[in-house]
């Protein structure tokens, strides 16, 4: 196979579960998290979302050092690194929120919502580098 389709593979194996993220997250402003089925479900996509953008980038990194682009080889692993440390702070809070919501603390559904927001802002930073990076790989 040709290196520059092992590293197009690449880009789109790294570039799909963020930008399905992206795509999805947005829902979320439309209902409230007070509701524990809503943020149930929205910890689940977070969780599930960062390990996918875990394995995505120890699997792009692979193909990218396959095709011969170190460079963006570290790039992948480095946006594996990444993804994995954010959910683990991400998770710790939601589940910190959560607790909070269920006592009744009556600030806790807004900073859920903040928690939301910053999770969209995180993957934004890993998607922007990884897009901006597409006209370089192929």
């Amino acid at each position: 196979m040709p290196p520059d389709a092992l590293a197009l593979y690449a880009a789109v194996i790294l570039l799909l579960p963020m930008a399905a993220f992206f795509l999805s997250s947005p829902t979320f402003l439309l209902v409230g998290l007070d509701v524990p089925a809503v943020t149930d479900l929205l910890r689940g996509i977070v969780n599930g979302y960062f390990k996918v953008v875990g394995v995505a980038g120890v699997i792009a990194m692979v193909l990218f050092v396959a095709s011969g682009r170190p460079v963006f080889a570290v790039e992948a692993i480095a946006i594996a690194v990444y993804a994995i440390a954010v959910r683990h702070w991400l998770l710790q809070r939601m589940d910190a929120e959560l607790k909070a919501r269920d006592a009744g603390v009556a600030t806790a559904v807004r900073r859920l919502r903040v928690l939301h927001l910053q999770s969209m802002a995180i993957n934004a930073i890993p998607l922007i580098v990884a897009v901006s990076s597409v006209p370089h790989i192929v």
